[in-house]
């Protein structure tokens, strides 16, 4: 008698000799084997995701190779989610709303790279549709990028004790107590857009609605605060390490093309190249003068000291 096992879709298919015998009995190992292999890639996808929004914030504090914009991100996104095309509607879409945008002088914007990290991984998970999948992103990717505003103020404000603890180590002599406190800085800063996509990844878009929800106005008005005297910082502190006092009339006249003429910033750059070439050109037919003064001077020292 000649026996031979098949296994089809859904049943066992049993040959006996000539005849054929179905038995109706699920094949529960080859679903369950393909639903493992399913939810493997929705893991791994998932962790690749929290590992680039940790590191969009760090390259942008530091290496600046992939940045967090909005075009980038998404197609690193879309080639970890396995669907770039979507993925690069979503991201042409935020990368809109960020033009002009820029977190000068320490300030803080809308997180539009993290909204976009977001959108997207929540839009490809919902649908497979194109413009219903921007819908969703846009719906996520907002209230998201919004709260990394809150986040980056707080962790900006969470360095400054980062910052004040190496000093003291420092000004102890302790530089390896120094060094290591030092690392907190990047893993703080690596949190604020980590946590918000984890939690996206792991609950969806309702917990972080729920927590702009519950979190006091108090709150969030206080860091809204602080992140409007972020600026207003980080131009004092730039201004500290400019010749402020030598090319004070530039300042002020820069100052009121854009207060009171309202001069879009292109104009003003404009402006400050052709002023910025203008001194460049006077100095150096200046330079050769001045170099042959110098020199007879030094000549006309280093007799007297011969003598």
């Amino acid at each position: 008698m000649e026996i031979r096992t098949y296994h089809l879709i859904g049943y066992d298919h049993l040959r006996l000799g000539g005849g054929r015998i179905f038995i109706k009995k699920r094949v529960l190992l080859e679903k369950n084997i393909r639903l493992g292999r399913g939810e493997k890639m929705e893991i791994i996808q998932g962790i690749l995701i929290i590992a680039l929004a940790f590191w969009m914030v760090l390259d942008q504090q530091g290496f600046v190779i992939t940045t967090w914009f909005p075009a980038i991100i998404g197609m690193i996104a879309g080639v970890i989610m396995g669907d770039v095309p979507t993925a690069m509607v979503i991201a042409g879409t935020f990368q809109l709303m960020a033009l002009g945008v820029a977190n000068i002088g320490g300030s803080s914007v809308p997180n539009y790279g993290l909204a976009t990290l977001v959108g997207i991984y929540v839009a490809i998970r919902t649908t497979q549709d194109v413009a219903h999948a921007k819908a969703i992103a846009l719906a996520v990717g907002v209230p998201v990028g919004m709260l990394g505003i809150q986040l980056d103020v707080l962790g900006k404000l969470l360095n400054s004790y980062v910052s004040h603890a190496a000093q003291k180590a420092l000004n102890q002599g302790k530089f390896k107590k120094m060094e290591r406190i030092f690392w907190i800085g990047p893993l703080i800063f690596g949190l604020t857009t980590a946590v918000p996509t984890a939690l996206c990844v792991l609950f969806g878009d309702k917990l972080v609605r729920l927590i702009l929800d519950v979190v006091p106005k108090w709150f969030t008005d206080g860091l809204s605060i602080a992140g409007s005297m972020l600026p207003v910082v980080g131009i004092a502190l730039l201004l500290q390490f400019m010749p402020v006092k030598k090319y004070l009339t530039m300042l002020l006249i820069g100052f009121v093309i854009s207060a009171y003429l309202h001069l879009p910033i292109l104009g003003i750059a404009i402006l400050g190249f052709a002023f910025a070439y203008y001194y460049f050109t006077q100095n150096m037919k200046k330079a050769p003068a001045t170099a042959g003064v110098a020199d007879a001077d030094a000549l006309g020292e280093g007799d007297d000291f011969d003598e």
